[in-house]
């Protein structure tokens, strides 16, 4: 999980695998949710539709039972029987031929039976009576519905066959009660399923009283429906297979209609669904993962190049890595790469030539390490000599020059930084040398606080600025010059101004823009001098005190024609780094 191939192939993988896995929930709750209503309409149309051949059924032995109840022979022979007349034999079998002219439209009536309204069998000719051939309470229920035709249900002489009774009623007699028909049907004629849809998808349609038997066809004539009945359930397990049940009661013989449709049929379409979404996204992962390893190895195998360029230069040798990238992204790291490289070679260069330019500059230092002690020396014999003399003015110019050098020269182990006030005690002495040149037309003053005199500076940061001065502004004015030096707190917290002023014969805009120009690393506008020292100062000012969070403006220069010049800058309190104030002895200080 460390590399960037295994991230970058496991990432590819996850999000495939997540898409893979909400496309393919969605489509199956989708499809799953068509195909079961699809199925529960097709069950509902089922029931629908057999319902109605029930009812086409039951409604043709309905009409045939009205017919022969209402046939003349029929209604006159029960209507002799009603008078007291006997019926004779021939009567009676003249009944066979009208029985049998309607058994011929329909072969599913094994036969009809005719009862007189004391019970007394009529037809067949032979001895019976309606009380012990069926249930009394069936007899009642005939008789309730005055001519309608009532189911009775299996016949208990012959397990394949149904029973249906209505009562005959006397046309000439104002409807009376005048016998009773039973018909007899066979189970098969109530087949209600249909044959090859059944082949098809295992569908059953069972025909059942209240009882629980089985009316009509099915697996087994004597299977108790009872289960199937009283079950609330819509799925059911019947004879060792789960079955959909949809139930349907019929009106007109109080039966019911179950439609029995295998749970494997509703669900096989779920299954290959299941199946086909399985099967599709293990291939596409399959495809993905495949394309997802080439594409992290494409993607990896030109920054392991890369880094195997990188650790060779671990051991000193910074060689440029051939570009083998087909990205642009790539291909530009590694052009970026072999850039620096190129860059890097340049600078070990440049720093190998300074290193041995720096050694031998040392190695001079160090051969002329003895000259500022002869100087010192020199000095210092002058200035006895002199005080020997009497003359104190000029021992005191040399004990004034002996002490500028010792600050200006710089001990390699001492720190380059030091106090405004130790920066002012260097003025004051490079002051006193140049009013020893210029007498009368020179003179100074210093303005400064004890407070701001700890602030650290840069040493030699002010005294080029006063050079300047006495250059520019003193020695190219006719008559008394004037330098003032102000060190003063910054309208910023935290900040001290300083500021140096002479009464010179200033600038106008156009010098004083190009001043400007050359503090930014323009051509010199001096014709004084060499002109390094303000661009000195900026440069140092810059280098010094500019880092995170401040911007320092560097030299600001102020001057009218005839009036004078003031350079000022101001610099935070804290200096440019963290400086801790060194204690002098005050002869140090002079």
């Amino acid at each position: 999980m460390n590399t960037l191939r295994n991230q970058i192939f496991i990432g590819f993988l996850l999000v495939m695998l997540i898409i893979i896995g909400v496309a393919g929930v969605f489509v199956y709750e989708k499809v799953s949710y068509l195909l079961k209503n699809n199925t529960e309409r097709h069950i509902h149309q089922t029931a629908i539709q057999a319902s109605g051949r029930l009812d086409a059924l039951i409604g043709q032995i309905d009409s045939l039972t009205a017919q022969v109840a209402n046939h003349t022979t029929v209604q006159q022979l029960l209507l002799r029987q009603i008078d007291g007349k006997s019926v004779t034999f021939n009567q009676r079998q003249s009944l066979l031929q009208v029985v049998s002219s309607y058994q011929a439209y329909m072969p599913s009536v094994g036969s009809l039976e005719l009862y007189t309204s004391d019970y007394q069998l009529l037809f067949p000719i032979r001895e019976g009576s309606l009380s012990t051939r069926i249930d009394s309470r069936y007899i009642e229920e005939a008789n309730k519905q005055k001519g309608r035709l009532v189911w009775i249900g299996i016949d208990p002489n012959d397990d394949q066959s149904l029973l249906a009774i209505r009562q005959v009623s006397l046309m000439n007699r104002w409807f009376s009660r005048g016998g009773y028909l039973i018909a007899r049907i066979q189970r098969s004629y109530f087949q209600l399923d249909d044959p090859l849809a059944g082949a098809i998808n295992g569908e059953s349609i069972l025909l059942a009283n209240n009882e629980g038997q089985l009316l009509g066809t099915g697996p087994s004539p004597n299977v108790d429906l009872t289960p199937l009945l009283n079950s609330v359930d819509q799925t059911v397990n019947f004879m060792d297979k789960e079955y959909v049940t949809v139930k349907q009661l019929s009106e007109k013989t109080n039966w019911t209609l179950l439609v029995l449709t295998p749970v494997s049929y509703v669900t096989e379409g779920l299954s290959v669904l299941r199946t086909v979404l399985l099967v599709s996204g293990g291939i596409g992962t399959l495809l993905f993962l495949i394309m997802s390893f080439v594409l992290s190895t494409m993607i990896t195998r030109p920054i392991i190049n890369l880094i195997r360029a990188m650790r060779k230069s671990r051991l000193g040798v910074l060689t440029p890595n051939p570009v083998t990238a087909s990205t642009m992204e790539l291909r530009e790291l590694n052009n970026t790469y072999n850039g620096m490289v190129s860059n890097m070679n340049d600078l070990i260069r440049v720093v190998y030539e300074k290193e041995v330019l720096q050694s031998r500059t040392e190695l001079k230092a160090l051969q002329a390490q003895i000259n500022p002690h002869f100087l010192f020396n020199t000095l210092e014999a002058f200035n006895w000599s002199l005080e020997e003399k009497g003359e104190e003015e000029l021992a005191g110019l040399m004990v004034a020059m002996s002490r500028m050098f010792r600050y200006i020269i710089v001990n390699p182990n001492k720190e380059e930084w030091v106090t405004i006030g130790e920066e002012m005690d260097q003025v004051k002495r490079y002051l006193q040398i140049m009013e020893m040149r210029l007498g009368s037309r020179l003179s100074w003053n210093i303005e400064m606080t004890s407070q701001e005199a700890l602030v650290p500076v840069p040493k030699l940061l002010i005294q080029p600025i006063v050079e300047n001065a006495i250059l520019h502004g003193v020695e190219s004015s006719i008559g008394e010059g004037s330098i003032t030096i102000r060190v003063s707190p910054s309208a910023r917290k935290g900040w001290t101004r300083v500021s140096v002023e002479d009464n010179g014969p200033g600038m106008d805009a156009e010098k004083l823009s190009a001043l400007y120009d050359t503090l930014e690393g323009g051509p010199s506008i001096s014709t004084k001098g060499t002109g390094v020292g303000l661009i000195n100062v900026q440069k140092r000012l810059k280098l010094y005190y500019e880092g995170e969070g401040i911007k320092l403006a560097g030299l600001h220069i102020d001057s009218t024609p005839f009036e004078g010049t003031v350079f000022t800058f101001e610099i935070p309190n804290t200096g440019g780094y963290t400086y801790e104030i060194e204690h002098k002895n005050d002869s140090d200080r002079g």
